[in-house]
């Protein structure tokens, strides 16, 4: 044996599987497609959201949370409907949900704490719902932000990886692509695949494929820590699902390249059940990045409530395509209007104050202030009154921004943009005086004005998310307070199904049975049972996913070996 346990991807849920390993005294090691300046994977390019239940946060900020609202949520937003006979692809993904929450309700926040990960005060409300009692989204605010962001997840497995690393209990192996998994009689016993050329690319950028050798490894057991398939937009078409209409022809991408679900079928072939397949989670507020790393890099706009939404033929959006809301709700209503199929954006419209005090940008790197823990930066930042300058980066060089003074310039400007589909200056006016004409009151019918003023009643969204109601169109006193459109793409980032486990991340079989000596974790594992969040997720659930599942993974594995 070349090690007690092999775990493929050096991402965040591999890391904490091999610390919990190494922990207890036993040999990992650790192999990745890339090299070791893209040790943390996905994760560290990360906003840092991690979701929490009745934490101490939360109680600072009169937010009253419990296990079972936190469920009933996660129920109403998962909607589980693949639960009997032949096709129970969500058998084991509800019991996962299920522990999931009650462990972001007990034990998370003292674990986080002790393994390095500080938060930020404020708990952010991302994915506030489709607006029904039962239905999706979060009742309460339960985004909390990571000191460091994504990298502050990120750094206290790296460093114990590196650690165990200097003590000899684990070994890393970098630029090896496992092509297939090591079988006897039914058992992984190791995985074999290519030796890459070594490539010193930037931390993301795309790497070559070259193989210069090949390699074998054996262990008693395999963990895949391998990711999901949002950097593979031919996996990503293949396995759209009808009910979201057609996919987009054209895409930006959230992740890097080597987010490219490689090891899927390698692990189907040694026997694994892979279940789910049609759920995924992508995002309809994605920006071409003006300065990208990876092929086709986009940003997510994280949008507070106050942003007009706009269609491609400039019509405001309807329930549930309001800003911070509904995630896959608004992409089904994008592509299955029928008079939108042909057109792949939509357009947020705002002035330079919804622009300064609701836009934030998904990412470790577009947030220095976080990532940097830079607390007088953080409070010139959000509290400062002025647009951040990561932002401003974009409204000044980003390819999808449109900066005027009239509705009439930003129209001309909108069209410039997407040619593909030319707006009527009068049916966007139309949008924007309908829209503030519900603003001139603090009561309306409106859904998206009782949402902003719902949200304003929450400190942590008042101080630094939630900018105070005004019209778009009122300049008086705010001469400075131009408009700015902003071009919408769709930006593919997480598969929500994948390798079915159980509990304990061991990886099913088609009889329902472990695969002995398999284990999966993370995205791979559709973090967790192959389909822990079902058909939609309620935010900050990701990170915490791969935590879980690595967690899982790495206390049975060394409670058995």
């Amino acid at each position: 044996m070349d090690a007690d346990v092999i775990v493929v991807g050096h991402g965040l849920s591999g890391l904490v599987t091999a610390r919990e390993l190494t922990k207890a005294g036993k040999r990992v090691i650790v192999v990745d497609q890339q090299g070791p300046q893209d040790l943390g994977g996905q994760a560290w390019w990360s906003f840092g959201g991690l979701f929490l239940v009745d934490s101490p946060e939360q109680r600072r900020l009169r937010v009253k949370d419990s296990f079972d609202l936190a469920w009933s949520d996660w129920q109403g937003s998962a909607g589980w409907d693949r639960l009997d006979g032949p096709g129970d692809q969500d058998a084991w993904a509800h019991r996962w949900g299920r522990a999931y929450v009650e462990f972001a309700t007990g034990e998370k926040h003292a674990w986080l704490r002790e393994a390095g990960v500080g938060l930020t005060p404020v708990v952010g409300w991302a994915e506030r719902g489709d607006g029904r009692l039962g239905g999706h989204g979060n009742s309460v605010p339960r985004f909390h932000i990571a000191w460091g962001t994504g990298t502050g997840v990120v750094a206290p497995f790296a460093r114990a990886a590196r650690a165990a690393a200097d003590d000899g209990l684990l070994t890393f192996l970098h630029r090896r692509a496992v092509r297939g998994l090591l079988t006897e009689a039914g058992v992984v016993v190791g995985v074999h695949g290519d030796v890459l050329a070594d490539d010193v690319a930037p931390r993301g950028a795309a790497t070559g494929h070259e193989a210069v050798g090949t390699f074998e490894l054996r262990a008693e057991a395999v963990v895949l820590a391998s990711g999901g398939i949002g950097g593979n937009h031919e996996l990503v078409r293949r396995f759209w699902p009808a009910r979201l209409g057609a996919p987009p022809r054209e895409m930006v991408t959230g992740v890097p390249a080597y987010v490219d679900g490689s090891m899927l079928a390698p692990a189907e072939a040694a026997g694994a059940r892979l279940v789910n397949r049609d759920r995924m989670w992508h995002y309809t507020e994605g920006v071409r990045n003006w300065d990208p790393v990876w092929p086709g890099h986009g940003i997510r706009i994280l949008p507070g409530p106050s942003p007009l939404w706009l269609d491609a033929l400039g019509r405001r959006l309807p329930v549930p395509g309001l800003p911070g809301h509904d995630t896959l709700g608004t992409l089904k209503l994008l592509r299955t209007t029928p008079e939108l199929a042909e057109f792949d954006h939509s357009w947020f419209v705002v002035n330079r104050s919804i622009l300064a005090k609701e836009f934030a940008l998904s990412g470790s790197e577009q947030n220095p202030d976080i990532t940097n823990r830079d607390r007088r930066l953080l409070l010139k930042t959000r509290l400062g009154g002025g647009i951040p300058g990561p932002v401003q980066a974009f409204v000044d060089h980003g390819a999808d921004f449109v900066s005027a003074d009239s509705v009439s310039a930003l129209v001309r400007g909108m069209n410039r943009v997407a040619p593909e589909a030319v707006l009527e200056e009068g049916t966007v006016l139309e949008a924007i005086r309908q829209r503030d004409a519900e603003f001139r009151n603090p009561f309306s019918k409106d859904a998206q004005a009782q949402s902003v003023h719902n949200a304003r009643r929450y400190l942590g969204d008042r101080l630094v998310r939630v900018a105070k109601p005004r019209r778009l169109l009122d300049t008086a006193g705010h001469p400075e307070d131009g408009l700015v459109a902003v071009k919408l793409h769709t930006l593919t980032r997480k598969s929500l199904g994948g390798l079915q486990t159980d509990l304990a991340s061991r990886v099913l079989g088609l009889d329902g049975h472990p695969v002995s000596g398999l284990y999966a974790v993370g995205e791979a594992a559709g973090f967790g049972g192959g389909g822990a969040h079902g058909y939609n997720a309620l935010e900050g659930t990701f990170l915490g996913g791969c935590l879980f599942t690595g967690l899982s993974a790495g206390r049975d594995l060394a409670a058995r070996l």
